[in-house]
């Protein structure tokens, strides 16, 4: 198994598979697989442009997810952005029980364990999809094209990174965008706009208030089940870098929030935008308009604890690891077991717990002999569970 494992990762690694432009990636990884395992029938399932995903099926039984795409790719501009660094990408390597590389935590790693798990058992369902990770305004997702293709079954099974239990309760998600709206104006004559020099230089403003919104939402976090709430502002932009000369008249503020309990978006933007506006009327940014638009990504959703599959996952659990999953509350990471719950699929998550490299935190490491593991979870749940 532990030389299946690297050789798919190997593949991975060499192929780019960023969100929405996968479908190379998925017909690479479909040729190497038929090759491999000739007794599976391996598809791709095209969506979008330039989307895909690898999909397979023997005989009956649960599905097993991942995804194929990663949160970035590996020499974008989007990268830099985000990451700060222009230096290359060094490839996979290996070194005892650890291996390294880019896009190993989302999701490479589980995403192998996944594709080995599913050739070995040679039952149930694969999804490797594209589109798995949060984008908003993302289109058809790799998950949603699958579901309106084929008929799903009563389970699933979520192979990705996460905390070192078994999860059957994930939060929600959604996007906030802030956008404050004064006049534009010249930098050589900052009267000349509202506020006086501009509205991005009053940008503390507005991030005071949303330190302190963000501070009364988490403390108001019902810690519902297995999850919790989180809030972080990921992007702020105003203003033509080519000609920063220009007084921009609007200052844009991009969060992502995560709601354990069933949160409504738009109110939340309401009422967040009320605050801002109370706030603001007391500044320099009295004359300026705020609006904050909700675009909601997915609802919290749980399957029940005595459901059959949380009921296998966790004796496959017992037997891999010699004690049951340890209980978690606080989880504040969401995938698309939401969305296979949202339409009737008991779902649980587990996966192997990846962590950035110390010398170049865009790459992740994780331990071979866990990644294992969940294979060897994986393939039992195939084999054991009902379609």
């Amino acid at each position: 198994m532990r030389e299946q494992l690297l050789d798919v990762l190997h593949l991975l690694d060499a192929t780019p598979a960023p969100r929405g432009e996968e479908r190379t990636a998925a017909h690479r990884l479909r040729a190497w697989c038929a090759d491999r395992w000739p007794h599976v029938e391996w598809q791709v399932l095209e969506h979008g442009p330039a989307g895909g995903s690898l999909i397979a099926t023997c005989g009956t039984g649960p599905l097993l997810y991942s995804h194929l795409d990663t949160s970035l790719d590996d020499g974008g501009a989007h990268n830099r952005l985000v990451t700060g660094n222009t230096a290359p990408i060094a490839p996979l390597d290996v070194d005892g029980d650890l291996v390294a590389g880019f896009g190993l935590g989302v999701a490479r790693g589980p995403a192998a364990a996944a594709l080995v798990a599913f050739a070995e058992a040679g039952v149930g369902r694969l999804l490797l999809a594209g589109s798995g990770t949060h984008r908003r305004s993302g289109g058809t997702t790799g998950l949603e094209a699958y579901a309106d293709t084929y008929q799903l079954p009563r389970s699933a099974i979520v192979a990705k990174c996460g905390p070192p239990t078994l999860l059957w309760h994930e939060p929600g998600a959604l996007y906030l965008s802030v956008r404050v709206t004064g006049r534009s104006g010249a930098a050589m004559m900052a009267e000349s706009a509202t506020p006086p020099g501009g509205v991005v230089a009053e940008a503390g403003i507005v991030l005071d208030e949303l330190a302190r919104w963000r501070t009364d939402y988490l403390t108001a976090d019902p810690r519902d089940g297995q999850t919790g709430r989180a809030c972080g502002i990921g992007a702020i932009s105003g203003g033509w870098t080519d000609k920063p000369d220009l007084l921009p008249a609007q200052l844009r503020i991009d969060l992502y929030v995560v709601a354990g309990d069933l949160v409504r978006p738009t109110v939340l933007a309401a009422d967040l935008a009320d605050r801002l506006r109370q706030r603001c009327a007391k500044s320099v940014l009295r004359d300026c308009g705020v609006e904050v638009e909700a675009e909601p990504v997915a609802e919290a959703a749980a399957t029940s604890a005595d459901a059959p599959v949380v009921v296998a996952a966790q004796a496959a659990w017992l037997d891999e690891f010699g004690a049951q999953p340890p209980p978690i509350t606080g989880w504040t990471g969401s995938t698309d077991g939401v969305v296979l719950r949202a339409r009737g699929v008991d779902t649980v998550r587990l996966g192997p717990q990846a962590k950035p490299t110390a010398v170049d935190p865009r790459r992740d490491e994780l331990s071979l002999t866990q990644l294992m593991a969940y294979a060897r979870i994986y393939r039992r749940l195939l084999t054991q569970l009902p379609a």
